[in-house]
């Protein structure tokens, strides 16, 4: 029977404290380097070494585990899991795993070393990743050898990952193409951003829409976001279409413009992206953009098996998007 890695053999292989190699394992990474962290990662992982509390668990319950790790962006004002996108993700994920038999484990994080010292703390057969960008998925794959897939990834990918990226630009350009067959003229197209797939989304609007379409960079914070469109108010009252880049923002504008006076679809139409189930708790009900997080789920599900079973994938796949029309939009 092969013996029972021990914290501090692995300590006395690379000359540590078995303190610091401790620290390193419950995440305490600012009491070392960076160099030692990586050293100490590396060798737990080679050595295969879980922590006892690990073991327990592992041996009560065989069943394999898929790690889903969210990136808990300041946007979401410390409430990341009640997001409509990321419940919406979480809900497909939960049903796409019991139907394989696996078991799955969320965790959020706010920055790449948390990823690794769970990836390391637990037998996972592979992470699905939400939230990151590209360069972080390269940095990671460096330092984690389990398989993973990855939602929304721009940028620089890593080998042996897959991104499973929706169609965000075509998607921007059925709104856009929607409100211009409608007959409106001027169009303002919302985003808490100008990079990776709201860029896209913004892009594909414009196209859609042609020359009357225009771009409004909106705070992240919720309070502040009010403050600024009460600001704003006069402009955003001179478009007659307004395309935001997530449901959540679209349903936020529709609650304050309506506060304001305005009229939704009369005055102003609103459009928004995910089709998450808030489109159907406002009224009007949202049109928006439709992603199938089912079909999402099972590929990076599917992803995750074959990276694991030696075989190549795609590095990125992109899956497509529809437009739902509600009553949020009218013809002018």
């Amino acid at each position: 029977m092969e013996e029972k890695v021990r914290l501090s053999d692995i300590a006395s292989e690379l000359g540590l404290s078995t303190a610091a190699v401790s620290y390193v394992l419950h995440g305490k990474t600012g009491m070392v380097s960076e160099r030692t962290a990586i050293r100490v990662r590396r060798a737990l992982e080679e050595r295969g070494y879980l922590p006892r509390a690990a073991e327990v668990l592992l041996a009560e319950n065989p069943a394999k585990i898929v790690g889903v790790i969210i990136n808990s962006h300041e946007k979401y004002e410390a409430h990341v899991l009640e997001d409509a996108f990321i419940a919406s993700a979480l809900n497909a994920l939960s049903a796409e795993t019991a139907r394989r038999g696996l078991q799955m484990m969320v965790k959020t994080v706010n920055d790449l070393d948390e990823i690794v010292s769970f990836a390391t703390m637990w037998n996972l057969e592979g992470m699905v990743l939400i939230g990151f960008c590209g360069a972080d998925y390269k940095h990671l794959r460096e330092r984690v050898r389990i398989p993973f897939a990855v939602y929304d990834a721009c940028g620089v990918m890593a080998e042996r990952v897959c991104a499973v990226n929706i169609d965000d630009r075509h998607g921007g350009f059925q709104v856009g193409e929607y409100f211009h067959l409608c007959g409106h003229s001027r169009a303002l197209c919302l985003s808490d951003n100008d990079t990776d797939m709201d860029l896209e989304r913004w892009k594909g609007f414009r196209e859609g829409f042609g020359c009357g379409a225009e771009f409004m960079m909106i705070p992240l914070v919720k309070e502040e976001r009010m403050v600024f469109y009460r600001e704003k108010l006069p402009q955003i009252r001179s478009f007659t279409a307004v395309f935001a880049v997530s449901d959540i923002y679209a349903v936020d504008l529709i609650h304050f413009l309506q506060s304001s006076g305005v009229d939704i679809p009369g005055e102003i139409s609103v459009a928004g992206f995910d089709d998450t189930p808030l489109c159907g708790m406002v009224y009007p009900s949202l049109t928006s953009v439709r992603q199938d997080t089912g079909e999402r789920a099972k590929t990076a599900l599917d992803a995750i098996a074959k990276i694991r079973a030696g075989e190549i994938v795609e590095p990125i796949i992109t899956l497509s998007t529809s437009l739902v029309i509600r009553d949020s939009t009218k013809n002018r």
